[in-house]
């Protein structure tokens, strides 16, 4: 009896993707974010240690991806991909324990550990086994699990809350589990061969600067992505159910972002988009230092939110135009920049923290992060200059 067809595997290996990334990232970071102000109002953690757990899930992140492809080489990537997920749902149920700071901590860096690592490996396991003409629709649905997970911590988070924390975290974990099983059998039984000797990625400048951006345009995003929603429960006094609603505006955003990111560069090419795309978001973080209005807070949130996986399919696309023709030189180059994602991240957070901590207001960290993403695009437009490449 012969297998599924073509088309059935494509599908089955992109939704379990999805629900890598969906786990991984969109519940296993985002579901924090709307809690933040809880842990602190329900006197679990006081505000200076909350946002430092915020950051503890970053930092895992950075530890997940450098540690993704030597556990995938050892163990095969389906087999790190289902442990991964698992091990996110064992940290959300956890979470309901809250015996100490140190062990939210520890299950908080363990849950980024297994982000970063189902960031690198879901999509380079999933897209071989698609056929290449529907490569690009794919890679925009595994990233879209993102936003569907931001987008379910803003909705299902405040409906769980209604019970308890500790009810949340468990709710968390069930659905974690759930996912987990769904995409259980979905992973590729094989994996396509191994390709040869390694070579280094080429150290252009245009590639190094674009390294250094993409950090940039991580710690540009960390404002939103831990403060957004205590910004608005708190620092404007709105409560928890306000700040949700605009979480649920940035899931939305982050649902249509890597579709939306995908036409524009089609249309006008990987760096003039990414270009683009960092001024747009530069602007959109600086929106709430300026205004508190309703209105522009929601394009802040959706812009955001849309950035946070748009930007990914557009660097991506940047690193195969500088690295042209040498397929495992533009692995070596994804695996930096992904790298180099996860260390803006990282430092970000715990920059952001310390200031949150030692009394600074919510604008300075909306400043810093429009700071972050405006370096990053002057960087990119010298090094455009410098190593006179086509754009």
């Amino acid at each position: 009896m012969s297998g599924p067809g073509p088309h059935v595997q494509a599908w089955r290996v992109t939704f379990a993707g999805l629900c890598a990334t969906l786990v991984g990232i969109g519940l296993a970071r985002f579901a924090y974010t709307p809690l933040l102000p809880v842990l602190i109002t329900e006197g679990w953690f006081p505000a200076s240690q909350a946002a430092y757990l915020g950051a503890a899930n970053l930092a895992g992140y950075l530890g997940g991806a450098l540690c993704a492809r030597p556990l995938a080489r050892r163990g095969g990537a389906p087999r790190v991909l289902r442990g991964m997920m698992a091990l996110v749902t064992v940290a959300f149920c956890a979470c309901a324990l809250p015996l100490s700071f140190a062990w939210f901590f520890l299950w908080r860096f363990a849950a980024g550990v297994a982000g970063g690592a189902l960031m690198v490996l879901a999509a380079s396991t999933v897209l071989p086994h698609v056929p290449p003409a529907r490569r690009g629709l794919a890679g925009g649905a595994i990233f879209t699990g993102v936003g569907l997970g931001i987008m379910a911590s803003g909705t299902v988070v405040p409906l769980l809350l209604q019970a308890g924390l500790v009810e949340t975290w468990c709710g968390l974990g069930v659905l974690s589990l759930l996912l987990t099983a769904l995409a259980w059998g979905g992973w590729p039984a094989t994996e396509p061969p191994p390709p040869g000797a390694p070579r280094r990625a080429p150290t252009a400048v245009p590639l190094l600067a674009l390294y250094v951006a993409y950090a940039l345009n991580a710690t540009g995003l960390v404002p939103h992505m831990v403060f957004l929603v205590d910004f608005v429960a708190r620092g404007l006094g709105q409560g928890i159910h306000a700040g949700a609603r605009y979480w649920v505006l940035f899931g939305l955003g982050a649902v249509v972002g890597p579709m939306l990111a995908g036409a524009l560069a089609d249309r006008i090419g990987f760096g003039p988009a990414l270009r683009l795309a960092l001024v747009i978001q530069a602007l959109a973080v600086a929106l709430p230092t300026v205004t508190a209005d309703p209105l522009w807070l929601a394009v802040s949130s959706l812009v955001v939110g849309a950035a946070v996986p748009g930007v990914v399919p557009l660097v991506l696309g940047r690193v195969h135009e500088l690295v042209p023709g040498d397929a495992e030189g533009q692995r070596a180059a994804w695996s930096v920049t992904t790298m180099a994602f996860a260390l803006g991240q990282a430092a970000g957070a715990y920059g952001l923290s310390f200031l949150f901590a030692s009394g600074r207001g919510y604008t300075t960290l909306f400043a810093a992060g429009a700071a972050a993403l405006t370096l990053g695009l002057v960087i990119d437009l010298a090094a455009r200059l410098a190593g006179r490449k086509p754009i």
